[in-house]
């Protein structure tokens, strides 16, 4: 009988102690540094950092919005070339996301006042979608798309942009890195090939993605880096094996968790980083999968 119970006061211990730690991890940031190579990069990219982050998810009951303001204020500090947002701003469909769009865009504001250039791509809840069969919400992307205009936020559907090192964007025909934006694979709105469709073939470009499936259909030698979301680093993960993950299990999808994605996913040429987000779906907990800032710092490839 006491073996019992000593083996169910430490189920009860150890339960606890998950659901203690579960709650505190998504207020603890973690700060990636990676670097990336690109081919033909222009001289005055080399050595520059480009700040990705996303899956904020503002309006879950206790979302971790002040793991969002860190963020933004860890950015402000480092003063990027470019900030990537890789897309679900809120979490709610449209009945409650006009409060969320101001929470979600307002927190912005800072890297607004610093003048960095931000570039987005919508996510599956921007969309009003909490599963991949739905009927997207055109009203709220359009209040979400108005709200990150007026923060002078871009949002890049299957097209791409081209900028100098200081944020400018170029004319056509000037030399510069290009940004490539690709719309939501829930929504049925990701066109891979339109988003590169006007970059020239040697020139250098980075994509940004939500949904990291979206990879697949890049083509050949287009993206020597991409970036993605969408999957919160599985959000609770057993430790060394990502594939068993609450989102890796649940998903009716392959998904591709956390970190650069094996070299035989997508396409010839192309290389997929995931990152881990800020925010969280169903239950407010994360287990080893700390909410992610990246910093990438961009060197020419040999």
């Amino acid at each position: 009988m006491k073996t019992w119970k000593t083996v169910l006061i430490a189920i009860v211990i150890a339960v606890a102690a998950f659901l203690i730690y579960g709650l505190i991890e998504p207020y603890l940031l973690d700060v990636e540094e990676e670097e990336a190579a690109i081919p033909n990069l222009p001289a005055e990219w080399e050595g520059q950092e480009i700040a990705v982050f996303g899956d904020f998810q503002v309006g879950m009951w206790l979302d971790n919005k002040s793991t969002v303001e860190e963020a933004v204020e860890k950015i402000v500090d480092r003063d990027p070339a470019a900030v990537l947002i890789l897309g679900d701003f809120i979490y709610h469909p449209e009945d409650q996301s006009e409060a969320e769009v101001a929470q979600a865009v307002e927190v912005l504001r800072p890297i607004g006042e610093a003048d960095i250039p931000v570039y987005t791509v919508l996510g599956n809840h921007d969309y009003g979608l909490d599963k991949k069969e739905g009927n997207p919400s055109p009203e709220t992307v359009e209040r979400l798309r108005n709200a990150l205009a007026d923060m002078g936020i871009e949002v890049l559907h299957n097209e791409a942009v081209a900028l100098d090192a200081e944020g400018a964007v170029l004319a056509d025909g000037e030399s510069g890195l290009y940004i490539a934006g690709i719309g939501s694979e829930w929504a049925e709105e990701d066109v891979p090939a339109a988003a590169f469709e006007e970059i020239p073939d040697e020139a250098p470009r980075v994509a940004l993605m939500h949904n990291p499936n979206s990879f697949e259909e890049i083509p050949v030698d287009s993206a020597p880096l991409a970036v993605a979301g969408h999957t919160h680093g599985g959000q609770i993960s057993l430790p060394g094996l990502p594939q068993w993950s609450w989102v890796a299990l649940t998903s009716e999808e392959p998904v591709h968790i956390d970190g650069w994605a094996d070299s035989d996913y997508g396409a010839e040429g192309n290389r997929l980083y995931i990152n881990r987000g800020i925010g969280m779906s169903a239950v407010p907990i994360r287990f080893n999968a700390k909410p992610e800032l990246t910093f990438f710092t961009l060197n020419a490839a040999e």
